[in-house]
């Protein structure tokens, strides 16, 4: 049994008891309960919208420190989830689709964002009768989520997620009130520094397990408004609620890829360093707390809004703190985490006992080249969000392409380290010491040098993949239907080589291995030039404008050099190994001028043809 199961087991244990002891405390529980379906309703909602909408927007409005910190305050404002802007947030970063500078600002923005939600419920949430809002919330949302449409029904679940969270805070408060008569938590209240740490560590609690510092929040003013905390406790729990916050994160963090991780020890460090200098230097934000209440009229009394000013004062002076310091923060962060993973591949076939016989060595290495193009395989293959099973299969690869409805987010970067360089590194070194052994023969010499230039040529592939990834994520699936057929077609070309060389695979080595592997070159020589004159009939039509084109001409520079290293690797790959045999493949195979004029040829017929 896991100690998460046990957790759970405790923790609904605890929570039967309470009920059976109190009916106040069952209320208050229900609206926690409610309070959260809300918020998960809410997030269901909005993530309708993600698959254009909030990415389009993400991706415009990061390119500048402000605008990254605007996007997570705007954005956690709006959803009321800071959980789903962070998860986007490292989808993007982890795709590289976004620096993760821009994404830690987008971090300290979500955390400003968290704050108007304790706005909300000190300003309105408590002063006003919300559930009388929330009832007709919830018959307009049922109607909408009957609805077929797709974008009805996510505004249906954001309106029923409102209107349970305005019923949740309705039941808290009332459960707190009735509470109060019958048990006074602020006789538990604590002063000075232990009472500081110890309703800090209870805040960062109820947050981890509660998985919401909305839902901390809501808890803690709730409580403030029913006299059951003390105005300093309820200061310690709203930085607890932040400390809890990171933890959940960093458990988040530990499944994500390298920019994933990068960015939650991101948050992890932003959201402690607030924490420390908020306990550092209390006073003195009780102090600024005082001066702004007063400025802004607030009775001395009403500590609900100066808990809400307190929350946004130290989140807005971490941010302070931190928004100078995001590039060095992220290059630290690039350099030193690293997180040796238990992925990394290991290489299968280079064993030093190889070196006793010359052919066995080359053999060995032969394998586990083929082993790094498997990797490579499913790497480049993800790249263009299609399945293995897909590329491996007789299914038409131009259906597969066509339906195509998100692009695969993709840690190039992470990948690269755990299934190439280490494979490579180790294949490079095992040829270097074979070499040093004295005892290799000069013909095994030479085709243990070019397997090395075959597993170059792969990794060369899989670095031209991340660029051609990164801007395939962002205009692969474009509205503009010319950018998304010429995206389709690059897509089409790799996934026709993967599915050629894994034929080829399954067949014994010959004449016309080579011959099939030079007409993909003709094909490839020949795309990449009609390809051109395409993007020049879109402009000239204005299907598209210059700089859509000029970036589709690059990402097709791409396709051609990912073609041609992947071609001249499976051309070393699967020549024969006897000598005579391996010369006639060789003086069959097309030279790249017989190639070019080839594919003009090919090209010219086709252009009298039509």
């Amino acid at each position: 049994m896991s100690i998460r199961t046990v957790v759970l087991a405790v923790l609904l244990g605890v929570l039967a008891w309470g009920f059976w002891q109190s009916g106040d405390f069952t209320e208050i529980a229900a609206g926690v309960a409610i309070f959260l379906f809300g918020m998960m309703s809410l997030e269901q909602g909005f993530r309708t919208f993600t698959g254009g909408t909030l990415e389009t927007l993400l991706e415009a409005s990061t390119n500048r420190l402000w605008k990254s910190v605007g996007f997570g305050i705007a954005s956690t404002t709006l959803m009321q989830s800071s959980t789903l802007v962070s998860l986007v947030t490292i989808s993007f970063v982890s795709a590289q689709m976004i620096p993760l500078a821009s994404g830690i600002g987008v971090v300290l923005g979500t955390n400003l964002g968290t704050t108007t939600g304790a706005w909300l419920i000190a300003g309105l949430g408590l002063r006003v009768n919300i559930s009388a809002y929330a009832m007709p919330l919830l018959v307009f949302a049922i109607v909408l989520m009957f609805q077929r449409n797709k974008m009805a029904k996510g505004l249906g679940s954001i309106l029923l997620g409102v209107g349970f969270l305005f019923l949740g805070i309705h039941y808290m408060k009332e459960g707190f009130d009735a509470f109060q008569g019958t048990f006074d938590l602020a006789a538990y209240s604590m002063e000075g520094m232990l009472g500081l740490l110890v309703y800090i560590g209870i805040g960062m609690l109820i947050t981890v397990i509660m998985q919401s510092s909305h839902a901390t929040l809501l808890v803690v003013i709730t409580a403030l408004a029913a006299g059951q905390v003390t105005y300093e406790n309820g200061l310690a729990l709203a930085i607890g609620a932040n400390l809890g916050t990171a933890v959940t994160t960093a458990l988040g963090g530990m499944t994500a890829h390298l920019g994933g991780k990068r960015l939650a020890v991101a948050h992890v460090v932003f959201n402690v360093t607030t924490a420390l200098v908020a306990v550092m230097f209390m006073d003195w934000l009780r102090l600024g707390v005082d001066f702004g209440g007063n400025l802004l009229g607030f009775a001395e009394d009403d500590f609900l809004l100066r808990l809400a000013l307190f929350h946004t004062l130290f989140n807005l002076l971490g941010v302070l703190i931190f928004a100078p310091f995001t590039k060095q923060l992220a290059s630290l962060l690039e350099r030193h985490v690293t997180f040796v993973s238990k992925r990394t591949v290991k290489p299968q076939f280079l064993h030093k006992d190889a070196f006793k016989v010359p052919e066995v060595t080359v053999a060995a290495v032969r394998k586990e080249v083929w082993h790094l193009y498997e990797n490579a395989f499913a790497l480049i293959t993800h790249g263009l969000s299609l399945r293995r099973t897909v590329v491996r299969s007789e299914q038409s690869l131009s259906d597969a392409v066509a339906r195509t409805q998100r692009i695969m987010p993709l840690d190039i970067d992470d990948d690269y380290e755990q299934r190439i360089k280490s494979l490579q590194s180790a294949i490079v070194e095992f040829i270097s010491e074979s070499g040093a052994s004295g005892d290799i023969p000069a013909a095994a010499t030479e085709q243990l040098y070019e397997l090395r230039h075959a597993s170059q040529n792969i990794v060369l592939a899989v670095k031209d993949m991340k660029h051609l990834h990164k801007n395939l994520g962002r205009q692969g699936l474009s509205r503009n239907r010319a950018i998304r057929e010429r995206y389709d077609e690059i897509r089409l070309l790799l996934a026709g080589l993967l599915r050629e060389i894994e034929q080829l695979r399954q067949e014994e080595p010959g004449a016309s291995t080579v011959l099939a592997l030079d007409a993909y070159k003709v094909r490839v020589e020949r795309f990449y030039r009609e390809f051109s004159v395409r993007l020049e009939a879109s402009i000239r039509e204005r299907r598209m404008r210059g700089a859509e084109a000029t970036s589709l001409m690059n990402d097709a520079g791409y396709a051609y050099d990912i073609a041609r290293m992947l071609i001249e690797a499976a051309q070393i790959l699967l020549v024969a190994k006897e000598k005579e045999v391996r010369l006639a493949q060789s003086q069959l195979a097309l030279s790249d001028e017989e190639i070019e004029a080839a594919a003009e040829r090919v090209s010219s017929g086709e252009e009298r043809t039509s």
